[in-house]
């Protein structure tokens, strides 16, 4: 299983991803469905940090679940191949049709906290999302396009003003995060 390998392999960023890491393992070795929504406590999510050429803006999309703006991504929903889950993501959330990951690696290696919910008329608990990341770049020149379900915008944001766009104090720590593992 390359995708357990690769989290087993990650080498942690700082102390957070190293004890997110630890518990992902440990969630990873207890259930066997973690790659999958059937997992109602923890599964696995695949996200995209998608940036531009210039490495200058993040594309993000305007959750409608929690209400601010957020990278894309989504379930792994069994899918092994997490790469491949963040670029269909990326695609299906902003329209953008020419990205591509900048490397193969885990970017960040985040655990995120999930309120509950409503979606599709269904109740959803409180649960955590384990949650890759990849750095990816798109085309800034390629359309954008909201998927309703979903968002309700998508905009290439500059770094230094995602603060000003994110209410969730928890996920600029990590928008920070990333910014400065690209920046280094």
């Amino acid at each position: 299983m390359k995708w357990y390998e690769n989290i087993r392999n990650y080498q942690p960023w700082n102390e957070q991803e190293a004890k997110d890491k630890t518990i992902m393992i440990q969630c990873m070795e207890t259930f066997a469905d973690v790659l999958t929504r059937d997992n109602e406590i923890a599964h696995i999510t695949s996200s995209g940090f998608v940036v531009n050429k210039n490495r200058t803006k993040v594309l993000m999309v305007h959750h409608n679940i929690y209400n601010s703006w957020s990278w894309t991504g989504g379930h792994a929903d069994g899918e092994e191949d997490l790469l491949h889950v963040a670029l269909k993501e990326a695609k299906e959330e902003t329209g953008v049709k020419h990205v591509y990951p900048v490397h193969e690696d885990i970017l960040s290696l985040d655990i995120l906290t999930v309120i509950s919910h409503y979606k599709n008329g269904k109740y959803v608990a409180p649960h955590l999302h384990l949650s890759l990341a990849y750095l990816l770049e798109a085309d800034e020149n390629d359309p954008l396009f909201i998927k309703p379900d979903e968002n309700s915008n998508v905009q290439w944001i500059p770094f230094d003003e995602i603060e000003a766009y994110s209410n969730e104090p928890h996920m600029i720590r990590i928008y920070k995060k990333v910014i400065e593992k690209i920046q280094n």
